[in-house]
Protein backbone atom coordinates (compact mmCIF):
# COMPACT_ATOMS: atom_id res chain seq x y z
CA UNK A 1 0.00 0.00 0.00
CA UNK A 2 0.84 3.35 -1.01
CA UNK A 3 0.05 6.91 1.29
CA UNK A 4 0.42 10.34 0.03
CA UNK A 5 -0.09 13.39 2.33
CA UNK A 6 -0.39 16.59 0.90
CA UNK A 7 0.04 19.37 3.48
CA UNK A 8 1.64 22.92 4.20
CA UNK A 9 3.32 21.74 7.53
CA UNK A 10 4.87 18.64 6.86
CA UNK A 11 6.53 19.03 9.93
CA UNK A 12 3.61 18.30 11.98
CA UNK A 13 3.58 14.73 10.72
CA UNK A 14 7.00 13.77 11.43
CA UNK A 15 6.31 12.46 14.93
CA UNK A 16 3.18 10.29 14.29
CA UNK A 17 4.25 8.97 11.27
CA UNK A 18 7.88 8.51 12.54
CA UNK A 19 7.20 6.23 15.50
CA UNK A 20 5.30 2.81 16.74
CA UNK A 21 2.84 0.62 14.65
CA UNK A 22 3.04 3.05 11.51
CA UNK A 23 6.99 2.89 11.18
CA UNK A 24 7.26 -0.88 12.18
CA UNK A 25 4.90 -0.82 8.79
CA UNK A 26 7.08 1.28 6.55
CA UNK A 27 10.46 -0.82 8.36
CA UNK A 28 8.69 -4.63 6.81
CA UNK A 29 8.10 -2.76 3.30
CA UNK A 30 4.08 -3.16 3.82
CA UNK A 31 3.16 0.47 3.73
CA UNK A 32 4.95 3.55 1.56
CA UNK A 33 4.02 6.87 3.31
CA UNK A 34 5.05 10.23 1.80
CA UNK A 35 4.46 13.57 3.06
CA UNK A 36 4.55 16.63 0.55
CA UNK A 37 5.12 20.06 1.09
CA UNK A 38 2.11 21.79 -0.36
CA UNK A 39 4.83 25.13 -0.47
CA UNK A 40 6.97 23.65 -3.33
CA UNK A 41 4.11 24.23 -5.43
CA UNK A 42 3.22 27.79 -3.95
CA UNK A 43 3.13 30.90 -6.12
CA UNK A 44 5.72 33.46 -6.19
CA UNK A 45 9.15 33.35 -4.16
CA UNK A 46 7.28 33.52 -1.19
CA UNK A 47 5.63 30.19 -2.33
CA UNK A 48 1.94 31.35 -1.30
CA UNK A 49 -0.61 28.60 -1.07
CA UNK A 50 -3.48 30.87 0.77
CA UNK A 51 -5.68 33.95 0.12
CA UNK A 52 -8.04 35.78 1.45
CA UNK A 53 -11.76 34.50 0.56
CA UNK A 54 -13.87 35.88 -1.62
CA UNK A 55 -17.20 37.58 -0.36
CA UNK A 56 -15.65 39.18 2.44
CA UNK A 57 -15.63 35.84 4.67
CA UNK A 58 -12.89 35.53 7.29
CA UNK A 59 -10.16 33.72 7.29
CA UNK A 60 -7.53 32.58 4.85
CA UNK A 61 -8.40 29.49 2.10
CA UNK A 62 -5.92 27.13 0.41
CA UNK A 63 -5.94 28.36 -3.04
CA UNK A 64 -7.17 25.99 -6.02
CA UNK A 65 -3.90 26.19 -8.10
CA UNK A 66 -0.94 24.85 -5.64
CA UNK A 67 -3.51 22.21 -4.44
CA UNK A 68 -4.16 21.69 -8.02
CA UNK A 69 -0.85 21.60 -8.97
CA UNK A 70 -0.02 19.12 -6.28
CA UNK A 71 -2.61 16.63 -6.70
CA UNK A 72 -2.09 16.44 -10.54
CA UNK A 73 1.70 15.81 -9.87
CA UNK A 74 0.83 13.24 -8.06
CA UNK A 75 -1.49 11.32 -10.15
CA UNK A 76 1.07 12.06 -13.00
CA UNK A 77 2.95 8.80 -10.99
CA UNK A 78 0.53 6.99 -9.18
CA UNK A 79 -3.11 5.66 -9.76
CA UNK A 80 -4.67 6.70 -6.78
CA UNK A 81 -8.32 4.62 -4.69
CA UNK A 82 -9.38 7.56 -3.44
CA UNK A 83 -8.38 11.32 -3.20
CA UNK A 84 -9.34 12.18 0.24
CA UNK A 85 -9.99 15.58 2.19
CA UNK A 86 -9.55 15.73 5.66
CA UNK A 87 -12.52 18.28 6.46
CA UNK A 88 -14.87 19.20 9.72
CA UNK A 89 -17.86 18.18 8.00
CA UNK A 90 -17.02 15.33 5.77
CA UNK A 91 -17.98 11.54 6.68
CA UNK A 92 -17.51 10.74 9.85
CA UNK A 93 -14.50 8.10 10.75
CA UNK A 94 -15.34 4.38 11.60
CA UNK A 95 -13.78 1.12 11.98
CA UNK A 96 -15.49 0.03 8.97
CA UNK A 97 -14.72 3.01 7.02
CA UNK A 98 -11.04 2.12 8.09
CA UNK A 99 -11.46 -1.25 7.32
CA UNK A 100 -12.23 -1.11 3.79
CA UNK A 101 -9.26 1.67 3.37
CA UNK A 102 -6.64 -0.44 4.57
CA UNK A 103 -7.85 -2.96 1.68
CA UNK A 104 -6.96 -0.29 -1.01
CA UNK A 105 -3.95 0.48 -2.97
CA UNK A 106 -2.90 3.69 -3.25
CA UNK A 107 -4.43 6.77 -0.98
CA UNK A 108 -3.80 10.66 -1.32
CA UNK A 109 -4.76 12.60 1.50
CA UNK A 110 -5.23 16.48 1.38
CA UNK A 111 -4.56 18.36 4.40
CA UNK A 112 -6.81 21.21 5.18
CA UNK A 113 -5.34 24.20 6.99
CA UNK A 114 -6.08 27.77 7.81
CA UNK A 115 -10.14 28.01 6.96
CA UNK A 116 -10.18 25.11 4.43
CA UNK A 117 -9.70 24.98 0.85
CA UNK A 118 -11.62 26.09 -2.60
CA UNK A 119 -14.69 24.64 -3.21
CA UNK A 120 -13.50 23.98 -6.91
CA UNK A 121 -10.90 21.18 -5.06
CA UNK A 122 -13.40 19.67 -3.26
CA UNK A 123 -15.75 19.28 -6.46
CA UNK A 124 -13.81 18.59 -8.65
CA UNK A 125 -10.84 16.88 -7.50
CA UNK A 126 -11.75 14.93 -4.35
CA UNK A 127 -13.35 11.86 -4.33
CA UNK A 128 -13.78 11.01 -0.39
CA UNK A 129 -14.18 13.80 2.38
CA UNK A 130 -13.31 12.44 5.72
CA UNK A 131 -14.18 13.74 9.27
CA UNK A 132 -12.60 12.79 12.73
CA UNK A 133 -15.55 14.26 15.33
CA UNK A 134 -17.98 17.41 15.48
CA UNK A 135 -15.15 20.03 15.92
CA UNK A 136 -12.67 22.13 14.49
CA UNK A 137 -8.94 21.67 14.54
CA UNK A 138 -5.78 24.10 13.42
CA UNK A 139 -5.48 21.88 10.25
CA UNK A 140 -5.98 18.31 8.42
CA UNK A 141 -2.77 16.59 9.93
CA UNK A 142 -3.62 15.33 13.04
CA UNK A 143 -6.86 14.06 11.84
CA UNK A 144 -4.67 12.59 8.65
CA UNK A 145 -2.37 10.91 10.89
CA UNK A 146 -5.48 9.29 13.06
CA UNK A 147 -6.33 7.97 9.92
CA UNK A 148 -2.90 6.75 8.46
CA UNK A 149 -2.67 4.99 12.17
CA UNK A 150 -6.19 3.18 11.83
CA UNK A 151 -5.23 1.97 8.65
CA UNK A 152 -2.05 0.76 8.70
CA UNK A 153 -2.53 -1.00 12.16
CA UNK A 154 -5.10 -3.65 9.90
CA UNK A 155 -2.91 -4.22 7.12
CA UNK A 156 -1.62 -7.41 7.61
CA UNK A 157 1.42 -8.31 8.93
CA UNK A 158 1.73 -4.95 10.43
CA UNK A 159 0.87 -6.37 13.57
CA UNK A 160 2.03 -9.60 15.06
CA UNK A 161 -1.31 -10.82 16.47
CA UNK A 162 -3.88 -10.21 13.80
CA UNK A 163 -6.48 -11.00 16.07
CA UNK A 164 -5.70 -8.43 18.31
CA UNK A 165 -6.93 -5.39 15.64
CA UNK A 166 -9.95 -7.40 14.54
CA UNK A 167 -11.19 -7.84 18.34
CA UNK A 168 -10.34 -4.24 19.06
CA UNK A 169 -14.30 -1.94 19.85
CA UNK A 170 -16.28 -1.16 17.13
CA UNK A 171 -15.26 -4.16 14.81
CA UNK A 172 -18.68 -5.36 15.89
CA UNK A 173 -20.53 -2.42 16.80
CA UNK A 174 -19.34 -2.90 20.14
CA UNK A 175 -16.96 -1.29 22.69
CA UNK A 176 -14.37 -3.64 24.47
CA UNK A 177 -14.62 -5.40 27.20
CA UNK A 178 -12.57 -5.03 30.56
CA UNK A 179 -9.11 -6.21 30.12
CA UNK A 180 -6.79 -7.69 33.11
CA UNK A 181 -3.43 -8.63 33.14
CA UNK A 182 -0.86 -9.47 35.88
CA UNK A 183 -1.14 -9.95 39.10
CA UNK A 184 -4.03 -11.86 39.67
CA UNK A 185 -4.53 -9.99 42.89
CA UNK A 186 -3.62 -6.34 43.72
CA UNK A 187 -4.68 -4.37 46.79
CA UNK A 188 -7.82 -6.90 46.77
CA UNK A 189 -8.50 -6.26 43.58
CA UNK A 190 -9.42 -9.57 42.12
CA UNK A 191 -9.01 -10.71 38.25
CA UNK A 192 -12.35 -12.08 37.65
CA UNK A 193 -11.98 -15.71 38.21
CA UNK A 194 -13.57 -17.06 34.92
CA UNK A 195 -10.92 -15.34 33.23
CA UNK A 196 -8.54 -17.40 35.13
CA UNK A 197 -10.74 -20.42 34.34
CA UNK A 198 -8.80 -21.93 31.03
CA UNK A 199 -12.54 -22.86 30.16
CA UNK A 200 -12.04 -21.03 26.24
CA UNK A 201 -15.85 -20.94 25.24
CA UNK A 202 -16.55 -19.71 29.06
CA UNK A 203 -14.39 -16.95 28.44
CA UNK A 204 -15.31 -16.08 25.28
CA UNK A 205 -18.85 -15.79 26.60
CA UNK A 206 -18.13 -13.54 29.59
CA UNK A 207 -16.01 -11.51 27.25
CA UNK A 208 -19.09 -10.63 25.14
CA UNK A 209 -21.84 -10.18 27.44
CA UNK A 210 -19.05 -7.54 28.99
CA UNK A 211 -19.11 -6.04 25.24
CA UNK A 212 -22.67 -6.13 25.43
CA UNK A 213 -22.89 -4.67 29.06
CA UNK A 214 -20.23 -1.90 28.50
CA UNK A 215 -21.69 -0.62 25.10
CA UNK A 216 -25.27 -0.43 26.45
CA UNK A 217 -24.16 2.13 29.22
CA UNK A 218 -21.41 3.68 27.00
CA UNK A 219 -22.03 3.68 23.29
CA UNK A 220 -26.09 2.80 23.11
CA UNK A 221 -26.30 4.27 20.06
CA UNK A 222 -24.14 1.69 18.97
CA UNK A 223 -26.54 -1.57 19.71
CA UNK A 224 -29.51 0.58 17.52
CA UNK A 225 -27.53 -0.72 14.43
Amino acid sequence: MRIDIITCLPKLLESPLGHSIVKRGVDKGLVEIYVHDLRDYGKGKHRQVDDYAYGGVAGMVLMVEPVVACIESLRGKVDYDEVIYMSPDGEQLSQPMLNQLSQQGNLLILCGHYKGIDERIRRHFITREISVGDYVLSGGELPAAAVVDGIVRLIPGVISDMTSALTDSYQKDLVAPPLYSRPASFRGMEVPQVLRSGNHAEIASWLNRQAIERTKARRPDLLKK
